[in-house]
């Protein structure tokens, strides 16, 4: 019975880590269609490149950071261990990997190509494993010191914070130390509106993000005997939340209503296992309506050229998701409790803290170095042509 069980835990984890990983081409895809066509193919291959420098960089540096423990020795050792372990890693390998694709969206049509992957081993070796560690595996007595203060842990089911607003409060830095793309905001006070190349890839993008976040929640049980209905049916109402509050705020726009969703799902990861799914659904559309109000405000009044809107996205919202555990997860607006808000209120901090000191240690020494941003031309001839020497539809093809 116990080889059965570790077998269809490994096969449940093994899922999961599939379906998170297919989300990284909802990523790609969403940046696809958000940034202006000569930006394409640098997007698609921004996001693969990432995944495949964090992978390498998560085995052999951060998943130690994070659990102190290594794969540093020979393939029989392995074998004889539980495949459950080795699988494990791959599915927190994907949570970790969505760090840069995140960070990827905010940077977008501007940023060199090589700092950006040094910046990526930077991030998924040190910056956010260390915060996973004292999230998810009780490193330096936090989550105790928080527990003894608050009378609960500070709670993080599936990543609002640990994942989605380390990721948005990273990328934030890398922003603002970029700066905005050419001609966004002009001299005279005008903003160019930038628009995006394709919404059907734009939607492709957030329809695979949507279907592999239920991986992303209810695997994140690790284990089949922990799966819980209430994940799924939670992340479903939190989705339609932000969809419908991003439809009616965001009248009508299609960038909106195909970000609400993900904002809504960003929102209900850290509580998921906690709320009811009508708490979940309020959960999911605050998110959408702050994403759509932050959206704007970000753009068009700070002037702050995050190009998919992803401190709002996963910054705001995840922060947001980090706070409402604490609410909708108490006994009292029907959850099933055990969470307490100051200790979510302290956690959310603390990672928010952690993010905006790594990002801006990060991306503020390749910009002292190495430099952040293309040339005036490269960005003027696009990323595409100016790193990959191709474009996303070339005009004509070469004939022998």
């Amino acid at each position: 019975m116990e080889s059965l069980k570790q077998g269809t835990d490994t096969l449940f984890i093994l899922l999961g880590a599939i379906m998170v990983l297919a989300m990284h081409a909802g990523f790609a895809f969403l940046e696809l269609g958000t940034v202006r066509k000569k930006n394409q193919v640098n997007a698609l291959v921004k996001i693969l490149v990432d995944f495949s420098v964090s992978t390498v960089v998560y085995f052999t540096v951060g998943y130690g950071v994070a659990y102190g423990t290594h794969f540093f020795v020979g393939a029989d050792t392995l074998a004889l261990q539980s495949g459950y372990g080795l699988v494990k890693f791959f599915f927190l390998l994907t949570f970790a990997a969505a760090i840069p694709a995140i960070v990827s969206g905010g940077i977008a049509e501007r940023a060199k190509f090589w700092p950006q992957l040094l910046a990526t081993a930077a991030i998924v070796g040190f910056v956010y494993p260390f915060f996973e560690g004292i999230a998810w595996n009780q490193h330096f007595g936090v989550q105790a010191w928080i527990k003894a203060l608050t009378g609960e842990e500070f709670h993080d089911f599936a990543g609002s914070i640990v994942v989605h607003a380390v990721g948005g409060w990273i990328a934030l830095p890398a922003v603002l130390l970029l700066g905005s793309r050419a001609n966004r905001y002009r001299k005279d006070g005008a903003i160019s509106a930038h628009p995006p190349s394709s919404i059907p890839f734009l939607a492709l993008g957030s329809w695979v993000l949507v279907v592999g976040w239920f991986g992303f929640n209810v695997m994140s049980a690790q284990t089949l005997d922990k799966i819980s209905g209430l994940v799924a049916v939670n992340s479903l109402m939190a989705m339609v939340g932000g969809t419908l509050a991003a439809l009616v705020l965001g009248r009508n726009d299609p960038g909106f209503v195909h970000n609400g969703p993900l904002a809504g799902l960003v929102a209900v990861c850290a509580g998921s296992d906690l709320m009811h799914p009508l708490g979940a659904l309020v959960v999911g559309a605050v998110a959408g309506a702050i994403f759509v109000a932050m959206f704007t405000l970000t753009q068009n009044r700070w002037k702050i050229d995050d190009v998919l809107g992803v401190w709002p996205l996963h910054g705001l919202c995840g922060t947001w998701g980090g706070l409402a555990a604490g609410i909708f997860g108490s006994k009292a607006l029907g959850g099933l409790g055990g969470v307490a808000f100051t200790g979510q209120l302290i956690g959310t901090l603390m990672g928010i803290a952690w993010a905006l000191l790594g990002g801006a240690m990060v991306y503020g020494a390749l910009k002292a170095t190495l430099g952040l941003r293309l040339t005036q031309e490269e960005e003027y001839d696009g990323a595409d042509l100016s790193i990959h020497k191709i474009s996303a539809t070339p005009d004509r093809e070469v004939s022998w």
